[in-house]
């Protein structure tokens, strides 16, 4: 990619961090060179943001629409959303109502190619929640968008052959730790595992792993669900019954899966560093251990869609929004992550892309351009 990528970043919730941790990421002269930031964000707000935490900016364009986006700007697109309260530190309805505003219009620009990835700010699950919002997070949200453009027949939508599945994957330069179920009640998880869902992620993070991340042959380890595998069915039968079985056949597939692993003794020892990616069958069996390993340095990637999303790997942190204490190492590893996968993804599909499609053979002393899908040599 020779042109300069636009990245699409939203403002999440404004009574949270997500102002501070844009702004200070954004804070450095050399940002224009790397890439062009589309912020989705209220004017009054960013100013306001800016004259607290952004002394380094470089220059700052306010646009009223994404054809005047310029290069060599931190680009804001004010939603205009009106006078918003700010209320750091507490969700409120007018919190959520501008959250998901934003979310909106990133989506929307990301599927007309207005912008080439998105980068979300965090936003709180509850304060979101309406008749036009009613899903747990940003991973369902985005699936279910991506799905229903699909059945509508949206040619620009229709960018694989399947409906797009989300994949949650938290990842460092040194693991990426994928779920089978996201944000499910602990009462309801042991019902939800079941060996298709083990396999579908499996083979989903065996796609992801190399098309997103450039490994070639990955090797995936799958977490047990119960206390030491089940002790033989004393604490649980899942890993016998559903665990193994998908484990068994996404082998057969010619994926390299391996275990079920104890999450324990697993962390502890550090066995993640011997795999290319990691299968959780929970949200805090993989990501308790991940984010105390991988500090401010994690990521969210939503895996799976047809466009890229990546966020910090933290909340609102509404203890300490507001007060300039936030710390922006994950926003930026966000932004300069979330730019790497997608020149892998766009690597991955040129070299996918009929590959052997023509070669060019001597036959009786001339060149003849042969179709291999077509002749056997």
């Amino acid at each position: 990619m020779s042109r300069n990528i636009k990245v699409g970043i939203t403002h999440g919730d404004i009574n949270g961090v997500g102002y501070e941790i844009i702004v200070k990421a954004l804070a450095d002269e050399k940002i224009p060179e790397l890439f062009t930031p589309v912020v989705f964000a209220s004017r009054n707000i960013f100013e306001k943001a800016r004259k607290e935490y952004g002394a380094e900016l470089p220059p700052v364009e306010y646009i009223k629409n994404l054809s005047q986006v310029r290069d060599g700007r931190i680009n804001v697109l004010d939603l205009r959303l009106g006078d918003l309260s700010l209320e750091p530190g507490r969700p409120t309805k007018e919190s959520g109502e501008a959250a998901v505003a934003a979310l909106e219009a990133a989506v929307e620009a990301v599927r007309t190619g207005d912008i080439d990835l998105i980068v979300t700010a965090p936003i709180s699950k509850e304060a979101v929640q309406s008749e036009k919002f009613h899903f747990p997070g940003h991973t369902e949200y985005l699936e279910s968008k991506c799905v229903v453009d699909q059945e509508k027949g949206d040619e620009k939508e229709d960018l694989s052959e399947a409906a797009p599945k989300a994949r949650m994957i938290l990842f460092d330069d040194f693991m990426k730790v994928a779920l089978v179920t996201t944000h499910l009640p602990l009462s309801g998880i042991a019902d939800a595992i079941t060996t298709e869902k083990v396999l579908d992620t499996i083979l989903g993070l065996d796609r992801d792993l190399r098309s997103d991340f450039g490994c070639d042959r990955p090797k995936i380890a799958v977490l047990s669900l119960n206390p030491h595998c089940g002790d033989n069915g004393l604490l649980g039968n899942e890993e016998q019954e559903r665990i193994i079985p998908a484990i068994e056949e996404a082998e057969a597939r010619g994926v390299l899966a391996f275990g079920p692993f104890p999450a324990d003794g697993f962390f502890a020892t550090h066995a993640y560093r011997n795999f290319d990616g990691v299968v959780a069958m929970y949200h805090d069996q993989g990501l308790a251990p991940f984010k105390a390993l991988a500090g401010e340095r994690g990521v969210n990637f939503t895996a799976g869609l047809p466009f890229i999303r990546t966020s910090p790997d933290h909340g609102t942190a509404y203890d300490i929004a507001w007060k300039g204490e936030a710390d922006p190492t994950s926003m930026r590893e966000a932004i300069y992550k979330g730019i790497d996968i997608l020149r892998c993804r766009e690597r991955y599909r040129r070299a996918s892309a009929n590959p052997l499609r023509k070669a060019r053979m001597e036959r009786g002393g001339q060149d003849k351009t042969i179709d291999l899908t077509k002749e056997t040599l």
